[in-house]
């Protein structure tokens, strides 16, 4: 076993002559409650129940070496064609360009206890976040854009770091319960009416699943599908969002070194690694199935998707470096944290096999994050999936023979 503390990263790269304009999100702020009125915690639910899914078997994704010709449209002369309409999260040719014309939707998804594994939808998102929340625990909140799932979850509460994932990729929101601070807090700003809570009812679709023999609140699931008829049943915003992205196929001409295997050390009770399988060109991860406390050794288990029955991949794992602070010493007792997203900071990308230091800008608060060199120049994305691991600032971090390691810590 490599050791993890081996080199202390506590660098923060300073955004400096990257002054790029975009439109603000076109979020109306409102006063009044949200249009999904939350529920109490522990409150009866009236949501209907389902099977769970059946795990089917996706086709194999093969990226294309070139720009694929379009295909002829009827009413344009023959001679001219049009270009795949690109997603912006992939970079992949989308199947259904219509699902782009709505806005994105970010769903929290628990990672713990252990029994809620495996999780549903995580290989039909686009992005995917991890964090730490509290209790030496990490979440998921993931971005469906390009696809859909009957179901995705479990969805957990909702904490202040969602608020940034709303704002940069234009999305609603679907979370179960939160933090009376964090919830109060959200409802003062421009981004309430783009909260998706339990209510009673199927709008939004929220449900359990009936297969599951666990507590209620780590049994709720959402149904993507069904979100668009709530959307125009509620008269709220549907407005297509316009979101920036970088890919291309070969990886950059940057100083790079292997990278086989990342591990992610967040406590002795959450810790992952993905591995790179060069024919896929993909990470596929694994997640700890045992803490590490009174000297066990760690064990790891693959986590796999429970709607597709695929491994949970990505073709970019990025990890980055961010404040977690305190508002106040209430909030520290409790480990409600604000992890701080904005301006800019370190952070690493790893692609087709090979780790590249980098540094993350925020450049807009409606856009997503840019990735790029020390020296300004942008990292560009394989397209597919993107994994994101979010630490601690001041988080340890060591590599060598293709393995790396991080360790999160905060202040």
């Amino acid at each position: 076993m490599c050791p993890r503390l081996v080199m202390a990263v506590c660098v923060l790269f300073l955004l400096s002559g990257c002054s790029i304009a975009a439109d603000e999100a076109s979020a109306v702020g409102i006063s009044s409650p949200t249009p999904f009125r939350p529920l109490q915690e522990g409150a009866p639910d009236s949501l209907y129940a389902g099977a769970a899914p059946t795990p089917f078997s996706l086709p194999t994704v093969t990226l294309p070496t070139s720009i694929p010709t379009a295909t002829l449209i009827p009413t344009v002369p023959p001679t001219a064609t049009l270009p795949p309409v690109i997603n912006p999260l992939t970079g992949l040719p989308q199947a259904d360009p219509s699902l782009l014309e709505r806005r994105p939707m970010a769903i929290k998804v628990a990672n713990y206890p252990r029994y809620v594994r495996p999780q549903s939808g995580l290989t039909l998102a686009d992005q995917v976040f991890e964090y730490y929340i509290e209790g030496g625990l990490t979440r998921f909140i993931a971005i469906f854009y390009g696809n859909n799932s009957e179901w995705v979850g479990p969805v957990r509460s909702g904490r202040f770091f969602d608020e940034h994932i709303v704002r940069m990729y234009q999305a609603y929101l679907m979370f179960k319960f939160a933090d009376q601070r964090v919830l109060e807090y959200f409802k003062t700003t421009d981004i309430a009416e783009f909260l998706a809570v339990p209510e009673i009812g199927s709008c939004p679709p929220y449900r359990l699943m009936s297969s599951r023999s666990v507590e209620e609140y780590n049994n709720y699931y959402f149904n993507t599908f069904l979100w668009d008829d709530c959307v125009a049943k509620n008269n709220l915003p549907a407005d297509k969002p316009r979101l920036r992205g970088d890919f291309q196929l070969e990886p950059p001409q940057e100083i790079s070194l292997e990278a086989i295997r990342i591990y992610t050390y967040f406590s002795e009770y959450s810790y992952n690694y993905w591995e790179y399988i060069p024919d896929s060109q993909e990470y596929v991860r694994y997640q700890e199935k045992q803490d590490t406390r009174d000297g066990r050794e760690e064990a790891y288990a693959p986590l796999w998707d429970n709607v597709t029955g695929l491994h949970v991949h990505a073709s970019n794992v990025v990890v980055l470096f961010a404040y977690h602070e305190f508002a106040n010493p209430y909030q520290e007792d409790d480990e409600v944290y604000h992890i701080d997203m904005t301006g800019s900071g370190e952070a690493y990308v790893f692609r087709n096999g090979l780790g590249f230091p980098a540094k993350w800008v925020r450049i807009a608060k409606d856009q997503p994050l840019l990735l790029m060199t020390a020296s300004g120049t942008p990292i560009p994305l394989h397209p597919g999936i993107t994994f994101y691991e979010v630490i601690g600032a001041n988080s340890y971090a060591s590599q060598g023979e293709g393995e790396w390691f991080f360790h999160h810590t905060t202040p």
